[in-house]
């Protein structure tokens, strides 16, 4: 039995790592839909910063939808994730509960509020005031593994409205388009691509910069200083918990506990690099799988729908 076991072992240890011998790569998993240039601006300080504190060459793996990441993290190709969609966690989750840890949950450094929203933008100047007037509309999803991009306003459009997104919620909406993230969406929307569209924010702070965290706060930084004159937002969400901090549990335990202090440490000691990486003014908080129990029976239920 000792020998069997000593056998099974011998090509882990030889692909992963002995005892002495840390991984000397590390796979930072960065959600797509965003401006991939800016992603990797926005992630090049924590690069900088593990390379140092853990002596490894830091790969930036910025997928361009959310089930790259989703597979990344249970094929062991990802390693780490600063600020996961918490219905891309619930994926994983579902498919693997040991695939990953939960090291902790973005929480704003305002308020300390521990969640977001999913909101619906129109234009500014557009006639919309509310949901029902997107009646017959064309509609914009984000990611169908995004909690404010897709399960959010999926489960209170099929209680408004009936039918599901497969039939245009009853055929409420002309068309309901999958533009693959957040700033698709909101680009849609002022492209008149879309006359309404799904999009996330803290709802917390100054409305004019694009509140404290949110997809608004990017787009401005970026190439849009206006944002928030050119839309209105016309429905908003219940409250989501913010995007839960991950490590791989496929990391070598002695090498996983140092990754865990190193992104406490970035926090702490780095806090605005830390902040430019998660796209807001936020802290890492306690939590556990638990915090996430209602987004994974959402995802669960979603996922019997789409089977049956």
């Amino acid at each position: 039995m000792k020998l069997t076991s000593l056998a099974l072992l011998t090509p882990v240890m030889a692909f992963g790592v002995s005892a002495a011998d840390a991984p000397k790569q590390l796979n930072l998993g960065i959600l797509g839909g965003q401006n991939a240039t800016q992603q990797i601006g926005d992630n090049q300080c924590v690069k900088t910063f593990f390379d140092k504190e853990l002596g490894v060459d830091t790969q930036m793996r910025n997928a361009s939808d959310y089930s790259g990441v989703i597979q990344g993290l249970l094929g062991g190709k990802i390693d780490m994730v600063l600020s996961m969609s918490p219905a891309s966690f619930a994926s994983v989750y579902l498919q693997d509960p040991k695939a990953v840890d939960v090291v902790g949950i973005v929480v704003d450094d305002k308020d300390q509020s521990r969640g977001y929203h999913s909101v619906v933008i129109v234009k500014a100047d557009s006639p919309y005031k509310k949901l029902e007037d997107l009646k017959g509309k064309s509609f914009g999803m984000a990611d169908p593994d995004s909690t404010s991009g897709f399960l959010m306003p999926n489960q209170a459009f099929k209680k408004m409205f009936g039918g599901s997104v497969d039939d245009k919620y009853n055929n409420t909406f002309s068309s309901v388009t999958f533009s693959g993230g957040h700033e698709q969406d909101i680009l849609g929307v002022l492209n008149n691509q879309f006359d309404g569209a799904v999009t996330w924010t803290s709802l917390v702070g100054d409305y004019n910069s694009g509140y404290t965290s949110g997809a608004f706060g990017r787009l401005i930084r970026m190439d849009h200083p206006d944002l928030m004159k050119q839309i209105r937002i016309i429905w908003q969400s219940p409250l989501i918990p913010n995007g839960p901090v991950l490590v791989s549990n496929k990391l070598p335990a002695d090498f996983k506990a140092k990754v865990v202090s190193a992104i406490k440490k970035l926090d702490k000691d780095d806090h605005a690099c830390f902040v430019k990486a998660v796209g807001g003014q936020q802290h890492i908080g306690e939590a556990t799988v638990a915090d996430y129990k209602n987004i994974i029976d959402m995802k669960r239920d979603l996922m019997k729908g789409s089977r049956g």
